[in-house]
């Protein structure tokens, strides 16, 4: 006989307007300085997945995170979409730490491919994003998902429009 005990997450954030206000008279290095330091509120995203910027340089972001149980897929796996968010911001913001202030992005494609399962309660995941190639309109980067041993869960790729 199974029984359902009821979990429970209580998730807080920062307010994101004041980093809002100040993302456009800001590098995008500088921006997520500011995030990483502690100096600008992380986007609300980071608090409901548990992300950290751990990193940041021009073209390279490195964001780390550990899934809980609250991240399972039905088959008490972390779900994929944990996987590819970790990756996608890691990308996302590498391309973001290479642009110049009042220049912004969105993601255009993201390929994952996903090499091994992490599960809830084992180590802390690690995301590097690195820009491949900045242009006007689009940059492209590529990214790792590793624990600290440097065990590959996951790769992938992104294209990015530049929006100036």
């Amino acid at each position: 006989m199974t029984t359902n005990q009821e979990r429970q997450l209580v998730v807080t954030w920062q307010d994101p307007a004041p980093a809002v206000e100040r993302v456009r008279s800001m590098s995008g290095l500088a921006y997520l300085t500011a995030m990483m330091n502690g100096e600008l509120p992380m986007a609300p995203i980071a608090s409901l997945l548990g992300l950290r910027v751990a990193a940041v340089e021009a073209g390279r972001v490195v964001i780390t995170g550990s899934p809980g149980e609250q991240h399972h897929n039905p088959i008490a796996m972390v779900h994929g979409g944990y996987l590819s968010t970790m990756l996608d911001s890691a990308m996302g913001c590498a391309v973001h730490a290479s642009l110049e202030a009042g220049v912004g992005y969105t993601t255009v494609s993201l390929q994952v491919s996903f090499v091994k399962a992490p599960r809830a309660g084992g180590p802390e995941l690690i995301a590097e994003g690195r820009v491949v190639h900045l242009g006007k309109r689009h940059a492209t980067a590529d990214g790792t998902l590793r624990d600290a041993d440097g065990t590959l869960y996951a790769h992938a790729t992104t294209t990015c429009l530049i929006l100036r």
